[in-house]
This record gives structure tokens, sequence and C-alpha cells, in this order.
């Protein structure tokens, strides 16, 4: 009888000690947040730079579902992300109003570019405007490869082919529906002309015959936000530790590691930190972001 106590003892003792170093476990992998972002940004390795500085700062890590930036508003309508960083401020703002989101804050900017044949069918290294390039590719109807997912640089090509009154459609228009890695890929087997990020390009290893022909038009700026999701509509979600993230990226230790990566020794993306509902912070500067279009 008195060992059969003795053993019980020492069982009851050992759940007893386990029990809070389960609970510490427990804690310490709840120290994480789910960051449904864009393909482009986890191309260029953006996130390789910046993620392990604020871990480090904060103790909380982050986990990236890279998607096309539609796919990331869906993502977070349903609540299955605990932030965003995404590059459609029109979307985002739809985002906010329909109740998803409370907060958005642009962090940094880059700028898309035109890639295609080195040997330019469309002779779009003639064009003054974006919109002028694309009406040449279109004239010509030389191959384009479109992303074709909803993306925000998808996004971003409808509004040029809006603005440029055309409606791209036959063989020469691909739609691929991927992502932009593969885009490239299939733009450079097939010669093809393609929209893309700078950063993404910059990372592009796979360029065979394309070259960048087109660049350098306001029109082609494309800024990244932080967005919050709103704790009313999706209480079940981990806003504290996205709160830290949102906030560091916008810090001066956020913004200079965002303008300390670069690709192959060229700056891809511009700090650029600007709250809408922070006035402490200023404004991104116009003339800042003209001269990063002119530095590239």
């Amino acid at each position: 009888m008195f060992r059969y106590r003795r053993m019980v003892s020492t069982l009851l003792l050992a759940c007893l000690l386990a029990a809070p170093q389960a609970a510490a476990g427990e804690r310490h992998e709840k120290r994480y947040i789910v960051l449904a972002s864009t393909t482009s940004t986890e191309n260029s390795g953006l996130f390789r730079a910046i993620i392990p500085p604020f871990t480090e700062a904060t103790g909380i890590s982050v986990r990236v579902v890279a998607v096309g930036t539609g796919q990331a508003f869906a993502i977070a309508r349903r609540g299955d992300a605990d932030a965003l960083l995404v590059h459609d401020p029109s979307g985002e703002a739809q985002l906010i109003a329909e109740g998803h989101a409370s907060e958005r804050a642009e962090i940094m900017v880059n700028d898309f570019v035109i890639i295609g044949p080195a040997e330019d069918p469309a002779r779009i290294t003639a064009a003054e405007t974006a919109i002028e390039a694309f009406a040449a590719i279109a004239a010509t109807e030389s191959t384009f490869a479109s992303r074709g997912d909803d993306s925000g640089t998808h996004r971003a090509e409808r509004q040029l082919w809006r603005a440029a009154g055309i409606a791209p459609q036959g063989t020469w228009y691909r739609a691929l529906g991927s992502g932009m890695g593969p885009t490239l890929n299939t733009a450079a087997a097939m010669d093809a002309y393609v929209f893309t990020d700078r950063a993404t390009w910059a990372a592009f290893d796979n360029r065979q015959d394309l070259a960048l022909l087109f660049e350098g038009d306001e029109a082609l700026l494309n800024p990244y936000a932080s967005v919050l999701l709103s704790t009313e509509r999706h209480p079940h979600l981990k806003h504290a530790p996205a709160s830290k993230w949102h906030r560091w990226l916008l810090s001066e230790e956020g913004q200079q590691a965002i303008g300390d990566f670069e690709i192959a020794g060229q700056a891809v993306f511009m700090p650029s930190a600007r709250s809408d509902s922070d006035d402490a912070l200023a404004p991104s500067d116009p003339e800042s972001r003209a001269e990063f279009l002119v530095c590239h």
C-alpha cells in the first residue's frame, strides 16, 4: 500500500511540474502571427531581411502566406490572417469601408516596370508614358504575358489598359492566372512582354532574352501598405501581436530594415511610412518618390 501511494504521489508531482511547462510551450507556440502578403514581397526576399529583426525585438514570429493581393483580401474577409501587407490602395480602402479592417499605413514604395524581348518588336522604348507603351504592344499584337490572377500587379496592369482605352484580348494576350515568378518564367519562354514590379525582376534569374524596356513613369509607382484587421469583425485574431508588427514597420527600426534591403547592390523598396490615422507620421514626400524613379 505504501509503495502504491508513493507511486501515485510521484505521478501527481510529475503532472503538476509538466503542466506549467506545457502551458509555457503553448504560450510560446502562440507567439506568432499569420501575415497574408503579396508574392512580390516574398519572391524579392524582403521578408527574409525584415522579419528576423522584428522577431528578435519582440519575440513574435511571422508566418507569411504569399498570394496575390486579391487573394489576400479574400483571406482577410474570412478572418484567416492576423495582418496584411498588400499593394492596392483602392482595395485596402474598400476593406476598411466594409468593416473588415480598421487601419492602413503605407510603409514603402517601389515601382512597376515593363519587361520584354530585347529586340522590342513593339518599340516601347520610344514611348513617353506607360499608357503609350501598352498601346504600342496592343497595336502590334505583340505577345503579352499577364498574371491574370487579380493580384495587386494585375490590378495595376488592368488600370493601365483601361487608361489606354484598350480591352486586351486575342491570342497575343495570355492571362496565365499565376504568380509573378511563374509569369516571368512563362514570358521568358514565350519571348513575351510582361508587367512586373522592380524587386521581383531584380531577383529573377531566368531572364533568357528578356530585358527591362520601360520604366520611370509616375503612373508606375507602387505603394505597399500594412493593414490591421477589425477587432470587432474578427475578434478571434491575434490583434495585439499584429499591432506590434504594424507599428514596427512604421518605426525607425522597421523603416531602416526596409531601406537597407538590396538586391545585387540595388535598393528596390523606398521606406515611406505614413499612417492614415496617425498625424504624427509625416506623409511621404512626392519629391522623394520622383527621385526614387529617377535613381532607377
